[in-house]
């Protein structure tokens, strides 16, 4: 079967994705736009309780199922305290380093809807007044919101709805290059989420009937460690985290490729299912690298833990400085897109 990749279609719906603000515990919006994106591609799906989605194409095979899934939920914070200038202290949600969100842009979000601008920054910022601007740590004690409010003291800023517990998200700054580049915040994983959506669309204009039927679940909580741990169909066999490629000294992964993940903190993947996934892209010249993520964890290892008896495996684009200003290709995108359809269209390993 002939691989059709939309480019323009997935970079459109990964814009999308990455300006819907999505931190884990906040991801209504964009559950619905996932929603919304299966109503129009006309596959049915179920909502779990935890509010992440769960589309399935009927294949050939009912008995042997496969499952693979992207998450949509971002690194973000909630307000942690309302300082006595009226500023914002902040507690991180998902795993980052304070120094890859200093001087970003951000939007609290009320509880009431309303939405306020702010800049995240250090409190000694001005190089005029503190003489350790440069050298102060970046933690939780001395990072803090500026609000784009005339607000002078907490009574000001609760008055504008802010309360502890509100959630704030990144500006995420998505910027295509003539060169072929795509940088964001949150293309992790909203890239591979972008992916298998264009993945299903293709596959239904197609016509295509697959060998296994073939659940697709988009998770919202793995940036906390269990986003895709339950709700798995009992006939599930095989496991596939489309997630991103992590790139750095000692790494094999790189932009233009495909990155498959052989061991990451979690452990090794499973060693048939991870070298079929190579086999098919050695039959069918699909650009990989085989890596290890040393400080990694995956929808498919919170499976694992949470035990269920899967054979799980990793792959997905690699991406440039993860959990900061990320970047990727779109070599990295088309390969990782061919993979996608060459192992739903395979037959499972005996």
């Amino acid at each position: 079967m002939t691989v059709i990749f939309d480019g323009k279609r997935t970079i459109d719906l990964l814009k999308r994705l990455v300006e819907t603000p999505s931190p884990s515990g906040f991801t209504a919006k964009v559950m619905a736009l996932i929603a919304e994106e299966l109503d129009e591609i006309g596959v049915p799906y179920m909502k779990t309780n935890k509010g992440a989605v769960i589309a399935t194409i009927a294949g050939a095979d009912t008995k042997r199922h496969r499952l693979l899934t992207a998450h949509t939920d971002t690194l973000g914070a909630m307000v942690k305290e309302i300082k006595s200038d009226g500023r914002l202290k902040l507690s991180m949600v998902g795993g980052f380093k304070w120094n890859a969100v200093e001087g970003e842009y951000c939007r609290i979000h009320t509880a009431s809807g309303k939405e306020v601008r702010g800049t995240i920054l250090m409190h000694q910022t001005s190089v005029h007044v503190y003489q350790n601007a440069g050298t102060a740590e970046r933690n939780v004690d001395n990072m803090e919101v500026r609000i784009d409010e005339k607000v002078t003291d907490a009574n000001g800023t609760r008055a504008l709805g802010i309360e502890v517990g509100d959630f704030v998200s990144f500006d995420p700054r998505f910027e295509v290059t003539d060169s072929g580049f795509i940088k964001s915040r949150h293309l992790d994983d909203k890239a591979s989420t972008a992916l298998l959506l264009e993945l299903i669309r293709s596959l239904k204009e197609q016509g295509a009937e697959l060998p296994h039927t073939t659940h697709f679940y988009i998770s919202n909580n793995e940036e906390i460690g269990y986003g895709g741990n339950s709700n798995i169909p009992a006939e599930t066999v095989e496991y596939i985290a489309v997630d991103m490629g992590a790139i750095g000294d000692g790494q094999a992964s790189d932009e233009y490729t495909v990155s498959i993940c052989a061991k990451d903190s979690s452990g090794p993947y499973h060693y048939a299912l991870t070298q079929h996934l190579k086999g098919l892209c050695q039959q069918q010249k699909i650009p990989f690298k085989v890596d290890i993520y040393p400080y990694y964890g995956s929808d498919a290892s919170a499976a694992i833990r949470a035990g269920f008896d899967v054979r799980h495996a990793l792959f997905g684009p690699g991406i440039e400085s993860s959990h900061a200003l990320e970047r990727t290709h779109m070599d990295s995108l088309t390969a990782s897109a061919q993979l996608l359809h060459a192992y739903v269209t395979s037959a499972m390993m005996d």
